[in-house]
């Protein structure tokens, strides 16, 4: 076991915010991580791909970096693949992984940055997918007592970026695998966004995952600014949810407002349109505001970068306030999807 003291955290989450853990070490095996949770602190916080988290502080506390690795194929039956991916997985990699392999499901989730143990504790989804749709088991192990638990899908409870895991039980387990369950002949999707156009502009004549998931990525790279390039943590609000009348109240007002029917009867809005459309005291729309390093992407109003050297309290700063205006000027309040820590 080997524990490291006052370690920067810059390079293990993607906006690049300096930040100190009292202590840090990672885990490649369930035994690695019981020693680990062994070494009792005040609070143990447990990192994946650090693409989903802004620190506004120094860490107290033991962080464990996730690099459980491995995927394999579990079983298979007539219509589907079961493929299992240690938590550490990078996600993309996954993505590809499957798709060499012809296993259909994962797509249209293409490039969303971070690793396979976030994908269910947030639902992750992107282009008309979430994950509770190719979501088959996953073990955890439970921070207190040990032992190592399977959860199914039911189990999960998954929402809207939403899993029992941020919320009835938040900070008690970590993820060590995920199952996936993967179609052998695809359903195609490509309703959603601009899947349809950039295929076309692609000139795909014939339809396969490898063209869709080519089109994703062609998609986020053109919107989606790199963590490499420019700190960022991907999208930072999730879109909000709303009764159908005050959908249509908006609209009357707003005609160029964009809404999503759901299944529950509710509307889902465009978090990005919301803060394009909004702003700060004299200026026309957050999309490509900067205060000092702190800023939105000049392509994505969803996006909070970092363009250097922003503390995440600046970060965090930044987006209260595109609370506050999207919320004066719709009535609608904005809930982040980042974790903030």
């Amino acid at each position: 076991m080997n524990i490291l003291e006052n370690i920067s955290l810059k390079k293990y989450n993607t906006f690049g915010i300096e930040a100190n853990a009292a202590y840090f070490s990672s885990f490649k095996s369930i035994d690695e991580l019981s020693e680990l949770l062994a070494f009792k602190q005040p609070s143990t916080l447990i990192l994946g791909g650090g693409s989903n988290i802004l620190f506004t502080q120094n860490f107290n506390g033991l962080v464990l970096k996730n690099e459980m690795d491995g995927i394999i194929k579990i079983k298979e039956d007539d219509a589907y693949v079961y493929v299992k991916a240690g938590a550490g997985v990078n996600w993309h990699s996954l993505v590809l992984f499957c798709i060499a392999n012809n296993w259909a499901g994962l797509e249209n989730l293409s490039l969303i940055p971070g690793n396979v143990g976030a994908s269910p504790m947030q639902n992750i989804g992107a282009y008309g997918v979430e994950i509770k749709e190719v979501f088959y088991e996953l073990e955890a192990l439970h921070k207190e007592d040990g032992k190592t638990v399977v959860f199914n899908l039911n189990d999960c409870a998954f929402g809207y970026r939403e899993s029992v895991f941020k919320r009835k039980y938040k900070n008690q387990f970590v993820i060590t695998s995920v199952t996936y369950r993967l179609n052998k002949k695809p359903t195609f999707n490509t309703s959603y966004g601009a899947i349809e156009l950039e295929l076309e502009r692609m000139q795909v004549k014939e339809l396969s995952i490898r063209a869709i998931s080519d089109a994703v990525i062609n998609i986020r790279s053109s919107k989606l600014p790199n963590p490499a390039e420019i700190g960022n943590a991907g999208s930072f609000f999730k879109n909000p949810e709303v009764p159908k009348d005050q959908f249509d109240n908006l609209k009357k007002v707003f005609p160029n407002m964009v809404g999503y029917a759901l299944e529950n009867g509710n509307v889902k809005l465009a978090a990005g349109w919301l803060i394009e459309q909004s702003g700060p005291q004299d200026v026309v729309s957050w999309k490509g505001y900067r205060k000092g390093d702190a800023g939105c992407h000049a392509k994505q109003a969803l996006v909070l970068v970092n363009h250097g050297n922003a503390t995440g309290t600046e970060i965090y700063s930044l987006s209260e306030e595109i609370i506050r205006s999207v919320k004066e000027k719709f009535g609608v309040v904005l809930v982040r999807e980042v974790n903030i820590i």
